[in-house]
């Protein structure tokens, strides 16, 4: 790895915070030594609190991946097949209902197929998020609501919600994101034994010496979180606290699809843990073999139709990640078979085990700018291979 070449993240997460975020950090990792660390602006602009290594990130969807992994420990251990309906453990989700449209009217039928465990892995269960296109949707928001009204909103409650909605598609058939990381949470409690944080706790952050990522805020860390910031048409960043309730002590929902803190350097240790081919510092998490299923796409030519974001252009989708397939198409030189996930603030993590290359980018900002931000980051970090 080319040090001097990584240099050139310097002026760019630069260039980044003079046009988007408030501040933001980049850290390398090549086969296990940070070769890269760097921050930039704030982390809270009205107190002038700078972002180093010390702050506490919102990962939003970065904690897909560690969920994914965390139930990957639990496949290795042979609790359960990916290719298992996931009634066998969930009965709740028995003999679904899906939507299909006939006669131009929409309604809901049984289901030919049962959702199986891979299904949530790759967001091919039917599962969406609340939104407002199509009758799931809108009932997966209504089911939001009322969780949240009364006071039971946790990994359990929301998936036996989720199984009494009309799926948006046959399982297996489509692919759109939403809750199904989340019941892969329920499914990793049931089968632990444990809640998702404690799982989580035992198995990855411990092991690995992550002691800044968790669920919840300690009120010791508190002042190291940092500021979420919503940008308006004229560029001018305001606070917000929209999303604060679900980080408090008294929070009860482990959201395997979004919930997780964590801080540069421990997502770093995680992600070269993968990139690794699931060891880092003598620490075994997962087996090489399972990391390499993990980053192979799984999607189907119908499934990666819908898979049609346009900065991912290259990329199929694997166990919980986006996976390189086409570096062509994206405009890239990266590995194929290169993987990782994103976050609605605009983290990043960018996975490697073919060079043992890792990298993660944090920020705190809506619109996340990610299409921007993201692909020139890989450009540089593989400029600087060789």
């Amino acid at each position: 790895m080319n040090k001097e070449r990584l240099e050139r993240l310097r002026p760019l997460l630069r260039h980044f915070v003079d046009q988007g975020p408030a501040g933001c950090s980049c850290l390398v990792v090549h086969d296990g030594n940070v070769v890269f660390e760097d921050y930039a602006g704030h982390a809270d602009e009205a107190s002038g609190q700078p972002i180093g290594p010390d702050t506490i990130f919102r990962i939003f969807s970065n904690t897909k991946v560690v969920t994914c992994a965390a139930a990957l420990i639990l496949h290795e251990r042979g609790l359960f097949l990916l290719n298992d309906p996931l009634e066998e453990y969930l009965p709740a989700f028995k003999q679904p209902l899906v939507y299909i449209e006939e006669q131009g009217e929409r309604r809901a039928v049984p289901s030919t197929r049962p959702i199986r465990v891979k299904d949530l892995f790759t967001m091919s269960s039917g599962i969406t998020y609340p939104g407002e296109n199509g009758e799931t949707e809108q009932a997966t928001k209504r089911l939001e609501d009322e969780l949240r009204q009364s006071g039971r909103f946790d990994n359990r409650s929301l998936a036996e919600g989720l199984a009494a909605i009309p799926l948006a598609f046959e399982p297996g058939t489509r692919w759109q994101y939403g809750y199904s990381h989340d019941v892969l949470g329920a499914l990793i409690e049931v089968l632990s034994g444990k809640t998702l944080g404690q799982f989580m706790q035992d198995e990855l952050f411990n092991p690995l010496g992550m002691h800044d990522t968790f669920f919840r805020i300690p009120e010791n860390k508190r002042a190291r979180l940092a500021t979420m910031y919503i940008r308006d048409e004229a560029g001018i960043r305001n606070p917000s606290d929209l999303f604060e309730a679900n980080y408090q002590p008294e929070a009860t929902f482990e959201s395997g699809g979004a919930g997780l803190l964590s801080t540069l350097a421990d997502y770093g240790r995680f992600a070269s843990m993968l990139a690794q081919g699931g060891k880092l510092d003598g620490v075994r998490i997962l087996g090489a073999r399972t990391v390499e299923l993990m980053a192979a796409n799984q999607l189907s030519s119908q499934q990666l139709k819908d898979y049609n974001w346009p900065y991912l252009a290259g990329y199929g989708y694997g166990l919980g990640v986006r996976t390189m397939m086409d570096p062509a198409a994206a405009g890239s030189g990266a590995s194929i078979g290169e993987f990782g996930w994103s976050g609605l603030a605009g983290t990043w993590t960018m996975i490697d085990p073919k060079e043992k290359l890792a990298a993660v980018y944090m920020q705190q900002m809506l619109p996340n700018l990610e299409a921007y931000h993201q692909p020139r980051l890989r450009n540089v970090i593989y400029g600087a291979l060789g």
